[in-house]
């Protein structure tokens, strides 16, 4: 027998759907199979991204994720067995898992299987990413039991490793390691941003829902004298409410709903700065993303994410009403509209600013570059 010349690594995840945890894998993937012999199991034959050639996909049902509970209940244990027998088969060396649930299954096959290294990823904040208080208990009951089995946890923001210590009583080694990212090829030159313009150009891109809270940007746009063209990207359940507040403040000339595209990239090119109005992420692809392009940013000084891309993580004081100037771009506090339309009139009022944040938003999106970023993925995973 040939000796075998690189590990056996499963990722494991619910669907390769379109969400921030499956574009890291969709790109991690990229780099992984160059080191590993890869395999990627879904519960959901669910795939948005594209898929290297090298790569072995495994589907472990093909019922839709959208059952109803009690079916999921019942799916859960299959998923279990399914996934313990496919591990022992397959003699995988290491079992990564993203987001909760995928998480849970990696700790009971860690259980009843010591060989494998079983490595676990959070991807939001956890005090703050459940649906509801059972959903919450539920966590805080199944996280010390299950997290606890694996080997070891990574995150995508110190703030969530510090919530998963401190309030779901996490003791495994956790580290940080943050969301990679494609550089574009097609970027905004920041000196084509320092002129005289009447209209600002601004946008937004995310799911169209409370937590992304673009409400936040109407009233913004709506608070202030100056001339906004602003864009929202995305689908989502509250698409006909803004739809509405849009038209209820005669913002129709100002603010439209883009809907979903595929092409995010494209759009942000023709625009002079992003914004970000979350009340809560894990960690922003979409701020990223819009750096990367070259677009100075604001963002709510919002769990997790924001404050690090933005100024370092040095912790600040924003006071009602204003916004601050971080070391890579604009800071406002959660929900307060009149903070982020002031934030906006300052990007409109001086397009030197606009030219410098520019500038600095591509010099910070180098270090999440995909090369950089799986470096600290392979250490971290090997050691």
């Amino acid at each position: 027998m040939a000796p075998k010349t690189k590990k056996n690594i499963a990722i494991l995840s619910i669907t390769l759907g379109s969400g921030g945890a499956e574009k890291v894998i969709s790109l991690l993937l990229k780099e992984l199979r160059k080191d590993y012999n890869v395999t990627l199991v879904l519960f959901h034959n669910t795939i948005h991204f594209s898929i290297p050639d090298e790569i072995t996909i495994k589907i472990l049902s093909d019922n839709p994720p959208d059952r109803a509970f009690y079916l999921k209940f019942i799916d859960t244990f299959k998923y279990i067995i399914k996934y313990y027998r496919f591990v022992k088969q397959n003699n995988i060396d290491i079992s990564i898992s993203f987001l909760a649930f995928p998480n849970l299954i990696n700790g009971i096959v860690s259980t009843f299987n010591k060989k494998v290294k079983t490595i676990i990823s959070e991807r939001g904040f956890p005090s703050d990413n459940v649906t509801s208080k059972l959903s919450f208990y539920i966590s805080k009951l199944f996280y010390p039991v299950f997290y606890n089995k694996c080997h070891k946890l990574f995150s995508n923001s110190v703030h969530i490793n510090n919530d998963l210590k401190d309030n779901f009583g996490i003791k495994i080694p956790m580290e940080v390691i943050y969301n990679p990212i494609e550089l574009p090829k097609e970027i905004i030159t920041p000196n084509s941003l320092n002129t005289n313009i009447k209209r600002l150009n601004g946008i937004t891109a995310g799911t169209l829902n409370k937590r992304k809270n673009q409400i936040m940007i109407v009233r913004a746009v709506k608070a202030s004298n100056l001339d906004y063209d602003f864009t929202i990207l995305g689908g989502g359940n509250l698409e006909n409410y803004l739809a509405e507040e849009i038209s209820k403040a005669n913002l129709e000339k100002s603010v439209k709903l883009g809907g979903k595209v595929k092409n995010v990239n494209e759009q942000l090119l023709s625009n002079h700065y992003f914004v970000l109005c979350s009340f809560t992420e894990g960690f922003p692809n979409a701020l990223l993303e819009a750096m990367a392009i070259g677009l100075p940013c604001i963002s709510s000084n919002c769990l997790s994410g924001p404050l690090e891309l933005l100024n370092e993580n040095e912790e600040i004081t924003i006071n009602n009403g204003e916004f601050y100037i971080g070391k890579y771009g604009l800071l406002v506090n959660n929900d307060d509209h009149i903070g982020l339309s002031k934030a906006m009139d300052y990007f409109h009022n001086n397009p030197d600013e606009r030219e410098k944040f520019s500038a600095l938003s591509l010099k910070r999106a180098t270090q999440y570059n995909l090369e950089n970023i799986y470096a600290k993925f392979k250490q971290f995973i090997e050691s």
